[in-house]
């Protein structure tokens, strides 16, 4: 098993931790990353768009001119999908995009990102997030102590206010219970922060 420090607030070491190498050191399979991430924003999607049929749009109704001898072509109504401001053929309606991959899966996609981010030394476990005030200020302070200011995912065991609030305002970091824990943003944010917690919760949800 591979053995990673465990950090305070302040960046100074207080321990070490074991991680398993079923779920931190799984070779990773671009193809089972890429169907997580697909399904993740796939079923982010609101899927409100909306096109009116020729049913829905206003006009159109009675037949523009006579059936015979105008010359012109014959129409029965301005509305007629061929017609400008006419109604929509195969066009968008609401609709749920959303769907589940098996849960093997999605469990095995987890176990390909987080294995990354200990391969590419991203993984920074920390004893708790304690930060003096919910400030940003204070929030920066910690992410330049290990060198995250570019970016990183902060993983806690709970939902915290005083965290969230504290790295709203700081693009490219995000605050998650590990609960909320997802591949698509493992892979999007180039440091994953865990507190020691969060970390036993995962390994206990992967085991």
């Amino acid at each position: 098993m591979a053995r990673v420090s465990v950090y305070n607030m302040g960046g100074d070491p207080v321990g070490e931790v074991e991680l398993r190498d079923d779920i931190f050191g799984v070779a990773a399979n671009p193809a089972v990353l890429h169907e997580a991430v697909v399904m993740h924003l796939a079923n982010r999607r609101r899927g409100t768009h909306d096109t009116k049929t020729r049913a829905e749009v206003s006009g159109g109704g009675r037949k523009p001119w006579r059936q015979k001898g105008t010359g012109r072509a014959r129409h029965g109504s301005i509305r007629s999908p061929i017609w400008r401001g006419g109604g929509i053929v195969f066009g968008p309606h609401p609709r749920d995009y959303g769907y589940r991959l098996p849960k093997k899966v999605r469990r095995l996609a987890l176990k390909f990102a987080l294995s990354e981010k200990v391969r590419a030394g991203e993984l920074v476990v920390i004893d708790t997030f304690a930060l003096p005030a919910p400030k940003t200020k204070e929030a920066l302070k910690f992410l330049a102590r290990f060198e995250a200011s570019g970016g990183a995912l902060l993983v806690g065991a709970a939902p915290s206010r005083e965290m969230k609030l504290a790295v709203a305002n700081i693009t490219g970091v995000k605050f998650v219970p590990v609960t909320n824990l997802n591949v698509y943003d493992i892979l999007r944010y180039p440091k994953l922060i865990v507190t020691r917690e969060a970390l036993a919760r995962i390994e206990e949800a992967l085991k």
